[in-house]
């Protein structure tokens, strides 16, 4: 009787499942591979993955050591530091207006792979029929389109992170750049800063010295002010007795 394994690579025979099975992980999908030779040999050369690079950084698997992901939108592999900021950059409609490609009219469905808007009349195509319950399908490529009021999206193109820098010698570009110049715009408004210190430094002087011109007048009208003998001023209550 055939009894079937946890190993990603089918072939007949009884084997063991969980972790008493596992002979090897694969590097690129992580998948567990039995201890057979052909197994062993075989699937790593027939991984999807192997060849798969990062469509902004241009790293592989080995190079940057993490996982791979695939775009929401344009379909390409990416790795675990670019994902956000490409996709992010990706659903950015890269047209000047939300008006209709073929007319003048404000597009209700855009498609984010072709990064183009269509109106209600337009969005129908002859080729590319449209599901029940689903958005109509982009004339020129089929894909599932969204309506333009529920995307959260600019028209201009931004940058995020760590591509705002530029390339190094590797290829991939770093992250100091991205802090070089959050550093520069906080150093440029030091001076700002410094003019307001000044500002409330002169503030401070103009406090104390009004303070101290109060207390020499209040001192003032005080000294001429002659209240007898007093227990503060050292008449003590038995010594008047005495005189």
């Amino acid at each position: 009787m055939m009894k079937s394994s946890d190993c990603v690579i089918k072939h007949a025979g009884v084997y063991s499942t969980g972790l008493a099975m596992v002979g090897a992980i694969c590097d690129f999908c992580e998948a567990w591979v039995c201890h057979g030779r052909k197994c062993l040999s075989t699937h790593a050369c027939a991984c999807p993955l192997t060849d798969a690079e990062c469509v902004e950084c241009e790293r592989g698997v080995w190079d940057h050591g993490g996982r791979i992901f695939s775009c929401s939108f344009c379909q390409n592999f990416l790795c675990e530091d670019d994902q956000f900021e490409h996709q992010a950059s990706c659903q950015v409609l890269e047209a000047e207006t939300f008006k209709c490609v073929s007319c003048n009219r404000l597009g209700q469905h855009s498609c984010l792979r072709c990064k183009a808007c269509f109106c209600d009349d337009h969005s129908r195509s002859k080729v590319f029929k449209q599901e029940k319950g689903k958005q109509p399908p982009c004339p020129k490529c089929g894909h599932e389109t969204q309506e333009t009021k529920d995307l959260s999206m600019s028209t201009r193109s931004l940058k995020f992170g760590r591509q705002t820098g530029g390339e190094e010698g590797d290829g991939a570009s770093g992250y100091d750049a991205y802090w070089k110049n959050l550093s520069s715009d906080k150093y440029g408004d030091t001076s700002y800063h410094d003019e307001e210190d000044e500002y409330e430094a002169e503030d401070d002087e103009d406090d104390d010295e009004a303070g101290k011109d109060s207390d020499a007048e209040s001192s003032d009208l005080f000294t001429s002010l002659n209240l007898g003998r007093t227990y503060a001023s050292g008449y003590a209550h038995y010594e008047e007795q005495e005189d």
